[in-house]
C-alpha cells in the first residue's frame, strides 16, 4: 500500500504532506465535450438560450469551480491559484463543444485536478442551461491533455485533441 501516497502504512487515508517539497511553477490543461443536438448548439451559439448567455455562465461555473476543488475532492490540497482560464471550442460538425481549462499556480503541489474539475463544472452548467431544449446531451471524453511542473515534470497526452 505504500505505492499509494494517500494511504499511510496502516491503510488509512491521508492528506500528502507536501510541506517539504520545493514550490515550482506548476500548470494544467483539462479538456471535455458536451454532445449535443445541432439546434441545441445553434440556441447557445446565437444567445438565444431563455437562461442567458450559456458559454459565460459556463465560464464562470468553471474557474469557480477550479477555486474551489479542495471543498469537493476529499484529499486535494487547498490553493491559492494564480490563473485560471475555460474557454470554449463549438464545432459544428461534430455537433459539440469542447471545453478546456488552463490553470497555473506557483506551490509544492499540481493543479491537474483543478482543471479537470473546471472543465466538469462548466460542461454541467451547459447541460444544465440547456436541458430544456435537450435532455440528451452527452458529456463525455473529460481528460487531462497537459501538465508542467513538479517532481514528475512535463506531461502531454499522445491523443492531441480529444474531439
Amino acid at each position: 500500500m505504500s505505492s499509494f501516497t494517500h494511504i499511510d502504512e496502516k491503510g488509512n487515508v491521508r492528506m500528502v504532506d507536501v510541506s517539504r517539497k520545493k514550490p515550482t511553477e506548476r500548470s494544467a490543461i483539462a479538456s471535455g465535450l458536451v454532445y449535443m443536438k445541432p439546434d441545441t448548439l445553434a440556441l447557445i451559439m446565437n444567445q438565444k438560450v431563455k437562461k442567458g448567455n450559456v458559454l459565460e455562465t459556463a465560464r464562470i461555473a468553471g474557474i469557480m469551480a477550479a477555486k474551489k476543488t479542495s471543498e469537493l475532492i476529499p484529499m486535494c490540497h487547498p490553493l491559492n491559484l494564480t490563473h485560471v482560464a475555460v474557454d470554449f471550442y463549438p464545432d459544428e460538425n461534430a455537433s459539440a463543444i469542447r471545453i478546456e481549462s488552463s490553470v497555473k499556480i506557483f506551490s509544492q503541489t499540481g493543479v491537474e485536478m483543478e482543471a479537470l474539475t473546471a472543465v466538469c463544472l462548466a460542461a454541467l452548467t451547459i447541460y444544465d442551461m440547456c436541458k430544456s431544449y435537450d435532455k440528451e446531451m452527452t458529456i463525455s471524453e473529460i481528460c487531462l491533455f497537459e501538465k508542467q511542473g513538479g517532481k514528475s515534470g512535463k506531461y502531454t497526452r499522445k491523443k492531441t485533441n480529444p474531439s
